[in-house]
Protein backbone atom coordinates (compact mmCIF):
# COMPACT_ATOMS: atom_id res chain seq x y z
CA UNK A 1 0.00 0.00 0.00
CA UNK A 2 1.70 3.53 -0.77
CA UNK A 3 0.52 6.53 0.80
CA UNK A 4 0.30 9.68 -1.10
CA UNK A 5 0.43 13.28 0.57
CA UNK A 6 -0.38 16.62 -1.46
CA UNK A 7 0.33 19.73 0.71
CA UNK A 8 -1.19 22.77 -0.88
CA UNK A 9 -1.73 25.99 0.45
CA UNK A 10 -5.61 25.66 1.25
CA UNK A 11 -5.79 21.67 1.80
CA UNK A 12 -3.93 19.21 2.44
CA UNK A 13 -5.10 15.74 -0.04
CA UNK A 14 -4.47 12.10 1.17
CA UNK A 15 -4.59 9.10 -1.64
CA UNK A 16 -4.33 5.43 -0.54
CA UNK A 17 -3.16 3.48 -3.50
CA UNK A 18 -2.94 -0.29 -4.05
CA UNK A 19 -1.84 -2.41 -7.18
CA UNK A 20 -2.34 1.04 -9.00
CA UNK A 21 -5.95 1.17 -7.87
CA UNK A 22 -6.85 4.57 -5.27
CA UNK A 23 -8.90 2.94 -2.47
CA UNK A 24 -9.28 5.75 -0.32
CA UNK A 25 -9.13 9.66 -0.51
CA UNK A 26 -9.21 12.10 1.90
CA UNK A 27 -8.85 15.83 2.52
CA UNK A 28 -8.09 18.28 5.24
CA UNK A 29 -7.07 21.89 5.95
CA UNK A 30 -3.47 23.16 5.95
CA UNK A 31 -2.61 24.62 9.27
CA UNK A 32 1.26 25.66 9.56
CA UNK A 33 0.85 24.89 13.69
CA UNK A 34 -0.44 21.62 13.41
CA UNK A 35 2.01 19.16 14.74
CA UNK A 36 3.58 15.92 13.97
CA UNK A 37 1.32 13.52 16.41
CA UNK A 38 -1.64 15.48 14.89
CA UNK A 39 -0.47 14.39 11.33
CA UNK A 40 0.35 11.13 12.25
CA UNK A 41 -2.91 10.50 14.37
CA UNK A 42 -4.89 11.54 11.81
CA UNK A 43 -3.55 9.73 9.06
CA UNK A 44 -3.80 6.63 11.45
CA UNK A 45 -7.38 7.48 12.12
CA UNK A 46 -7.73 7.79 7.68
CA UNK A 47 -6.01 4.33 7.25
CA UNK A 48 -8.47 2.79 9.95
CA UNK A 49 -10.90 3.66 8.48
CA UNK A 50 -10.34 1.77 5.15
CA UNK A 51 -9.73 -1.41 7.44
CA UNK A 52 -6.03 -1.20 6.65
CA UNK A 53 -2.96 -1.73 9.20
CA UNK A 54 -0.21 0.05 9.77
CA UNK A 55 1.61 -2.89 8.78
CA UNK A 56 0.01 -3.22 5.50
CA UNK A 57 2.19 0.15 4.20
CA UNK A 58 4.67 -0.06 2.27
CA UNK A 59 5.93 3.23 1.59
CA UNK A 60 4.64 7.29 1.54
CA UNK A 61 5.35 9.28 -1.07
CA UNK A 62 4.82 13.40 0.09
CA UNK A 63 4.88 16.48 -2.52
CA UNK A 64 4.86 19.86 -0.69
CA UNK A 65 4.67 23.82 -1.60
CA UNK A 66 4.64 24.57 1.98
CA UNK A 67 7.70 23.59 3.61
CA UNK A 68 6.76 24.01 7.50
CA UNK A 69 3.56 21.89 7.26
CA UNK A 70 5.88 19.60 5.47
CA UNK A 71 8.34 19.42 8.32
CA UNK A 72 5.30 18.38 10.70
CA UNK A 73 4.03 15.73 7.88
CA UNK A 74 7.04 14.17 7.15
CA UNK A 75 7.71 13.35 11.59
CA UNK A 76 4.46 12.46 12.10
CA UNK A 77 5.11 9.62 9.56
CA UNK A 78 7.96 8.65 10.93
CA UNK A 79 6.90 9.05 14.09
CA UNK A 80 3.64 6.38 13.72
CA UNK A 81 4.95 4.55 10.93
CA UNK A 82 8.23 4.31 11.37
CA UNK A 83 8.83 4.94 7.78
CA UNK A 84 11.11 7.51 5.91
CA UNK A 85 8.93 9.75 3.21
CA UNK A 86 10.13 9.98 -0.21
CA UNK A 87 9.48 13.61 -0.63
CA UNK A 88 8.97 14.76 -3.83
CA UNK A 89 12.19 17.70 -4.97
CA UNK A 90 14.53 18.63 -7.39
CA UNK A 91 17.08 15.13 -8.51
CA UNK A 92 14.22 12.88 -8.09
CA UNK A 93 12.78 10.94 -11.00
CA UNK A 94 9.86 11.98 -12.88
CA UNK A 95 9.94 11.03 -16.18
CA UNK A 96 9.29 14.98 -17.01
CA UNK A 97 12.21 17.02 -18.19
CA UNK A 98 12.21 20.45 -17.05
CA UNK A 99 12.89 22.57 -19.60
CA UNK A 100 12.53 26.27 -18.30
CA UNK A 101 15.15 28.97 -17.53
CA UNK A 102 15.15 27.76 -13.38
CA UNK A 103 13.66 24.26 -13.80
CA UNK A 104 14.11 24.86 -9.78
CA UNK A 105 11.50 27.16 -9.60
CA UNK A 106 8.59 24.82 -10.72
CA UNK A 107 6.85 23.65 -8.05
CA UNK A 108 6.71 20.11 -6.92
CA UNK A 109 2.89 19.60 -7.57
CA UNK A 110 3.19 20.79 -10.88
CA UNK A 111 5.74 18.63 -12.25
CA UNK A 112 3.66 16.08 -10.03
CA UNK A 113 0.90 16.84 -12.24
CA UNK A 114 2.40 16.58 -15.23
CA UNK A 115 3.81 13.05 -15.04
CA UNK A 116 0.19 11.60 -14.48
CA UNK A 117 -0.82 13.42 -17.14
CA UNK A 118 1.59 12.39 -19.24
CA UNK A 119 2.01 9.16 -18.77
CA UNK A 120 -1.71 8.61 -18.43
CA UNK A 121 -2.96 10.51 -21.38
CA UNK A 122 0.11 10.94 -23.10
CA UNK A 123 1.89 14.13 -24.97
CA UNK A 124 1.42 17.08 -25.96
CA UNK A 125 -0.57 17.43 -23.14
CA UNK A 126 -2.05 20.95 -21.36
CA UNK A 127 -2.04 20.41 -17.71
CA UNK A 128 -4.26 23.17 -16.20
CA UNK A 129 -5.16 22.95 -12.47
CA UNK A 130 -7.44 24.65 -10.59
CA UNK A 131 -6.44 25.28 -7.18
CA UNK A 132 -5.41 28.65 -5.56
CA UNK A 133 -3.57 29.89 -8.47
CA UNK A 134 -4.30 28.56 -12.08
CA UNK A 135 -1.73 26.86 -13.73
CA UNK A 136 -1.34 26.20 -17.35
CA UNK A 137 1.65 23.72 -17.86
CA UNK A 138 2.62 22.12 -21.28
CA UNK A 139 4.36 18.89 -21.77
CA UNK A 140 5.33 17.75 -25.31
CA UNK A 141 5.11 14.34 -26.93
CA UNK A 142 8.59 13.60 -25.84
CA UNK A 143 7.89 14.26 -22.10
CA UNK A 144 9.53 17.83 -22.07
CA UNK A 145 7.85 20.79 -19.67
CA UNK A 146 8.26 23.47 -21.96
CA UNK A 147 6.13 26.39 -20.92
CA UNK A 148 3.60 27.52 -17.91
CA UNK A 149 1.38 30.46 -16.94
CA UNK A 150 0.47 31.34 -13.68
CA UNK A 151 -3.09 33.25 -12.88
CA UNK A 152 -5.29 33.58 -10.56
CA UNK A 153 -7.47 31.29 -9.36
CA UNK A 154 -10.91 31.43 -9.93
CA UNK A 155 -12.29 31.34 -5.81
CA UNK A 156 -8.95 33.51 -4.96
CA UNK A 157 -10.31 36.42 -7.53
CA UNK A 158 -14.01 35.93 -6.44
CA UNK A 159 -12.65 36.34 -3.07
CA UNK A 160 -10.73 39.20 -3.93
CA UNK A 161 -13.42 41.49 -5.28
CA UNK A 162 -15.49 40.60 -1.60
CA UNK A 163 -12.49 41.77 0.66
CA UNK A 164 -11.45 44.61 -1.84
CA UNK A 165 -14.71 46.16 -2.43
CA UNK A 166 -17.02 47.61 -0.09
CA UNK A 167 -20.63 46.37 0.31
CA UNK A 168 -20.24 43.02 -2.25
CA UNK A 169 -21.41 39.97 -0.83
CA UNK A 170 -19.42 36.60 -1.25
CA UNK A 171 -20.82 34.49 -3.67
CA UNK A 172 -20.79 30.92 -4.99
CA UNK A 173 -18.79 29.94 -7.89
CA UNK A 174 -21.36 28.45 -10.21
CA UNK A 175 -22.46 29.25 -13.85
CA UNK A 176 -25.54 31.81 -13.32
CA UNK A 177 -28.87 30.80 -15.60
CA UNK A 178 -28.71 33.61 -17.14
CA UNK A 179 -26.13 36.76 -18.17
CA UNK A 180 -28.89 38.82 -18.14
CA UNK A 181 -27.89 39.73 -14.20
CA UNK A 182 -30.73 41.92 -12.02
CA UNK A 183 -28.93 41.84 -8.35
CA UNK A 184 -25.86 42.22 -7.03
CA UNK A 185 -25.26 38.61 -6.58
CA UNK A 186 -26.08 37.30 -9.85
CA UNK A 187 -23.87 39.91 -11.05
CA UNK A 188 -20.91 39.14 -9.47
CA UNK A 189 -21.44 35.41 -10.77
CA UNK A 190 -21.98 36.16 -13.74
CA UNK A 191 -19.16 38.67 -14.03
CA UNK A 192 -16.65 36.08 -12.16
CA UNK A 193 -17.67 32.88 -13.82
CA UNK A 194 -17.70 34.25 -17.42
CA UNK A 195 -14.91 36.54 -17.52
CA UNK A 196 -12.75 33.53 -15.72
CA UNK A 197 -14.31 31.09 -18.41
CA UNK A 198 -13.61 33.20 -21.26
CA UNK A 199 -9.57 33.95 -20.06
CA UNK A 200 -9.24 29.70 -19.64
CA UNK A 201 -10.54 29.38 -23.45
CA UNK A 202 -8.55 32.00 -24.91
CA UNK A 203 -5.49 30.69 -22.60
CA UNK A 204 -6.27 27.43 -24.29
CA UNK A 205 -6.39 28.67 -27.71
CA UNK A 206 -2.99 30.41 -27.55
CA UNK A 207 -1.50 27.58 -26.19
CA UNK A 208 -2.73 25.50 -29.40
CA UNK A 209 -2.17 27.88 -31.40
CA UNK A 210 1.80 28.77 -30.26
CA UNK A 211 3.02 25.72 -28.98
CA UNK A 212 5.87 24.09 -31.54
CA UNK A 213 3.88 20.73 -32.07
CA UNK A 214 1.88 18.70 -34.88
CA UNK A 215 0.05 17.03 -33.26
CA UNK A 216 -3.17 17.71 -31.14
CA UNK A 217 -2.75 19.13 -27.62
CA UNK A 218 -4.62 17.38 -24.62
CA UNK A 219 -6.27 19.21 -22.82
CA UNK A 220 -6.07 17.84 -19.28
CA UNK A 221 -8.02 19.36 -15.83
CA UNK A 222 -7.89 19.12 -12.35
CA UNK A 223 -8.22 20.80 -8.70
CA UNK A 224 -11.16 21.28 -6.99
CA UNK A 225 -13.09 23.82 -9.45
CA UNK A 226 -11.45 22.37 -12.62
CA UNK A 227 -14.83 20.05 -12.64
CA UNK A 228 -17.27 23.16 -13.08
CA UNK A 229 -15.18 24.29 -15.81
CA UNK A 230 -14.84 21.25 -17.29
CA UNK A 231 -18.35 21.43 -17.69
CA UNK A 232 -18.85 24.05 -19.58
CA UNK A 233 -16.13 24.17 -21.88
CA UNK A 234 -15.77 21.87 -24.93
CA UNK A 235 -11.36 22.33 -25.03
CA UNK A 236 -10.96 20.86 -22.10
CA UNK A 237 -10.43 16.93 -22.43
CA UNK A 238 -10.68 15.82 -19.50
CA UNK A 239 -11.34 16.37 -15.65
CA UNK A 240 -8.82 13.81 -13.35
CA UNK A 241 -9.39 14.63 -9.75
CA UNK A 242 -7.17 12.40 -8.89
CA UNK A 243 -4.14 13.53 -11.30
CA UNK A 244 -2.26 14.19 -8.02
CA UNK A 245 -2.21 10.87 -6.87
CA UNK A 246 -1.54 9.21 -10.21
CA UNK A 247 1.65 11.25 -10.59
CA UNK A 248 3.25 10.29 -7.16
CA UNK A 249 2.76 6.22 -8.00
CA UNK A 250 4.07 7.08 -11.33
CA UNK A 251 7.41 8.99 -9.51
CA UNK A 252 7.19 6.79 -6.73
CA UNK A 253 7.49 3.85 -9.27
CA UNK A 254 11.09 6.00 -10.30
CA UNK A 255 11.89 6.14 -7.17
CA UNK A 256 11.03 3.11 -5.49
CA UNK A 257 13.27 1.98 -2.91
CA UNK A 258 14.42 -1.68 -3.00
CA UNK A 259 13.64 -3.11 0.48
CA UNK A 260 15.31 -5.93 2.38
Amino acid sequence: MLVCIDIGNSNITLGLIHHDQIVGKYRLTTKARRSSDEFGLMLQSFISRENIEKEDIDDVIITSVVPKVMHSCRNGVFKFFGIEPIIVRPGLKSGISVQMENPRSVGADRIVDCAGAYFHYGGPVLVIDFGTATTYDFVDEKGRFRAGVISVGIETGALALTNQTAQLPEIEIRKPKTIMARNTQSEMEAGVFYQYLGGVEYTIRQFQKQADTNKPIKVVATGGLGRIIHAHTPLIDTYDADLIFKGLNVIYKKNKPIKE
